[in-house]
C-alpha cells in the first residue's frame, strides 16, 4: 500500500516539494549575483509557490513544450494525465534569447527578491491565440484571462523548479495550510472524506447552503478562498477573509470545517478552471469539491453548468475527484428557506438571488442586501469595507 492508504493520493501519485533543502538554498545563495534573472509577475510567483508545495503536483516546475501542447489540445499532460491549464514562465525575446538551455536562471519577486530557482530545460515560442481560444473560448482581450495571455512574453522558459524558502503568508499567515499540512489536519481530526469550496467572491447564502449541502454527506469541509491576483473589481482578498472568518464564528461548526488560502491566481477559464481547482484541492487532500454555477467564470463567455459538464469528458477515476454539482441557490420565498430550481415549489420572481454586481452596486449606494441573501454580519462587513455608512 502507498503511504496515502489513509487519504486520497495526490494527483500523480506522489505529492510534490520543491522547497529547497538548508544545503541547496545556501548554495543557491553563493551563485545568486553570478546568475542570469528572470523577474517573475504576481501569478508566475503564485504558480511558483503552488509548484514548491505540491498544490500542482505532479508538476516539478514550468512546462516543457510537449506538456504544454498536450494541455492545450487535449487538457492531458504528454503522459495522458489529466490537467486542463498551461502553468508556464513567458518572458520576452531579448531576456530569453542569452539564456541558455542546461543553465540554472535566478527567479526573483516583483520586489526585486530571490525567490528561486528554475533549472532551465526548455525554451521555446508558442501561440497566444490558440492558447487563448483552447482554454479560455474566446480570443477576445477584454477577458481577463486573455488579457494576461496576449501581455505576456513570447517565449516560454521550462524546467524543474526550487523554491528558496516558504515564507509566512504577508497577510494571512495563520491560513496558510499547505498540502502536506492539509493533510496531517484531515487525518488527526479523522476525516476520511472532505470536500473543498473555491470561490473568489464574498460568502453569501447561497454559498452557505451549497456547502451545507455538501457537509451532510462527507466527514469535513476545506473552505479554500483564492487569495492570488484577481480582477481590479473584485473584492479585495483580506474583506473576503474577514468575511469568512464572521461565518466561522457564527454560522459553521467549528469542529467540521478548516479555513485555508489558495494561493493561486485567478484564470477566469471557466470550465477548464474547475478541473484546474478541483485537481488542486486533490493534491491538498481533498475527496470531493463542490462546482456550482457558472464556476470561475466571467462575463457571458461560458454557459451558466459548462463547467459541471466538463467533467463528463474524464473518467471518474481518472481526475480521482469526486464533483458534486450544484444548481443556483436562493431563498424561497415560498417556503422560507434556502433552495434551488429542483427543491423549490416557488416561481422566479418568488426568488431572492442577487449577483455580485448587483451587491457591490446596493452597498456602494449605502444599502445592506437583504438578510435573505447576505447574512447582515457579513453584509455589514462589505459595507465597511467599501465605506460606506449603513
Amino acid at each position: 500500500m502507498s503511504k496515502y492508504s489513509d487519504g486520497i493520493a495526490p494527483h500523480g501519485g506522489q505529492l510534490i516539494n520543491r522547497i529547497a533543502s538548508e544545503q541547496q538554498r545556501s548554495e543557491f545563495l553563493e551563485k545568486a549575483d553570478s546568475l542570469p534573472r528572470v523577474q517573475l509577475d504576481a501569478w508566475a510567483a503564485s504558480d511558483l509557490d503552488l509548484i514548491a508545495i505540491g498544490g500542482f503536483s505532479p508538476l516539478t516546475g514550468f512546462m516543457e513544450q510537449g506538456d504544454y501542447e498536450s494541455v492545450v489540445d487535449n487538457m492531458r499532460l504528454a503522459n495522458g494525465l489529466p490537467w486542463s491549464i498551461p502553468v508556464t514562465l513567458s518572458v520576452n525575446e531579448d531576456i530569453a534569447e542569452p539564456l541558455k538551455e542546461g543553465s540554472l536562471v535566478r527567479l526573483d519577486d516583483q520586489d526585486g527578491r530571490f525567490v528561486g530557482v528554475l533549472e532551465l530545460t526548455q525554451k521555446y515560442r508558442y501561440d497566444k491565440k490558440r492558447e487563448a481560444v483552447n482554454v479560455y473560448r474566446t480570443d477576445e482581450e477584454k477577458h481577463p484571462g486573455v488579457k494576461v495571455v496576449y501581455n505576456q512574453g513570447d517565449v516560454n522558459l521550462a524546467g524543474p523548479v526550487w523554491l528558496l524558502q516558504r515564507y509566512p503568508h504577508p497577510l494571512f499567515p495563520k491560513y496558510q495550510i499547505d498540502p502536506a499540512q492539509s493533510r496531517t489536519l484531515f487525518k488527526e481530526r479523522g476525516w476520511k472524506t472532505v470536500v473543498g469550496f473555491q470561490t473568489r467572491n464574498p460568502i453569501h447564502r447561497a454559498h452557505e447552503y451549497i456547502i451545507k449541502c455538501a457537509l451532510e454527506i462527507v466527514d469535513g469541509l476545506f473552505l479554500h478562498p483564492l487569495v492570488g491576483a484577481t480582477k481590479s473589481d473584485d473584492i479585495p482578498a483580506d474583506v473576503r477573509m474577514r468575511c469568512y472568518e464572521i461565518m466561522m464564528d457564527n454560522y459553521f461548526p467549528k469542529n467540521q470545517v478548516i479555513l485555508a488560502i489558495n494561493p493561486a491566481a485567478m484564470r477566469y477559464a471557466g470550465p477548464r478552471e474547475a478541473i484546474f481547482h478541483a485537481i488542486v484541492r486533490k493534491n491538498y487532500g481533498c475527496t470531493h469539491f463542490i462546482v456550482g454555477r457558472d464556476h470561475a467564470g466571467v462575463g457571458d463567455y461560458y454557459g451558466t453548468y459548462d463547467a459541471q459538464h466538463i467533467f463528463e469528458e474524464f473518467e471518474p477515476d481518472e481526475l480521482g475527484i469526486i464533483p458534486l454539482k450544484f444548481e443556483h441557490a436562493f431563498y424561497c420565498e415560498v417556503t422560507e428557506t434556502m433552495a434551488t430550481a429542483k427543491t423549490s415549489p416557488s416561481t422566479p420572481d418568488q426568488r431572492i438571488h442577487l449577483s455580485g454586481t448587483k451587491v457591490r452596486e446596493l452597498l456602494r449606494k449605502g444599502e445592506l442586501p437583504p438578510p435573505q441573501f447576505s447574512r447582515p454580519l457579513v453584509a455589514a462587513e462589505l459595507a465597511k469595507a467599501m465605506k460606506v455608512e449603513e
